[in-house]
């Protein structure tokens, strides 16, 4: 057993209210996040319904029950031929950054993603957003794209990058992806 004042386990549609409370200002108050309305809590409710059918979906939370980050991966792209690649994102809350909360989220990720097959995880990031560089590139991944003013937000014009990391081999004939379900033994 650690002694660490939090942990980090598989998200539950329970934890809507809780993680939402910590994508609200991101969405609110900065571009780092280009979505421009911050969601009910029964819309994140099935973003995370959605997203853990196939993909893995955690939280960081105290040992109290307190969230304090969350992490998810999605499809690249809605095309069979993209199914080894995955879209990751991770948030966490004012009170943990700086503390390793964000860093144990991503291990855990990709430790899932390995196990479901997964060769390659990209970043979408808003540009510039140094602290997200810095943190994508210590874990390994590097950008790949560079899109200007692509987007729109808190009137301004934003650029965005792709950042990438392979985890994964890549067999000439690789076996289909196995679902996060099936992968933690609720298929």
């Amino acid at each position: 057993m650690t002694d660490s004042p939090w942990h980090v386990r598989v998200a539950t549609p329970d934890d809507a209210q809780g993680l939402l409370a910590i994508y609200a200002p991101f969405v609110a108050e900065t571009t780092v996040s280009f979505e421009t309305d911050v969601p009910s809590v029964d819309e994140f409710r099935g973003r995370i319904e959605r997203t853990l059918a196939r993909y893995p979906y955690l939280v960081a939370e105290t040992n109290d029950g307190r969230a304090l980050g969350y992490c998810y991966a999605g499809a690249f792209k809605d095309r069979a031929g993209y199914d080894h690649t995955v879209e990751a994102t991770v948030y966490t809350a004012p009170e943990a950054r700086g503390k390793g909360v964000a860093h144990a989220l991503y291990d855990e990720l990709d430790a899932y993603l390995v196990q479901m097959g997964v060769c390659n995880v990209e970043a979408c990031i808003t540009y510039p957003n140094p602290a997200s560089e810095k943190f994508h590139a210590k874990r390994g991944f590097s950008t790949v794209a560079h899109f200007h003013r692509c987007g729109y937000k808190l009137g301004e014009w934003l650029d965005m990058i792709w950042m990438e990391k392979e985890i994964g081999a890549r067999p000439a004939h690789p076996a289909p992806l196995v679902p996060f379900p099936a992968v933690i033994g609720r298929a």
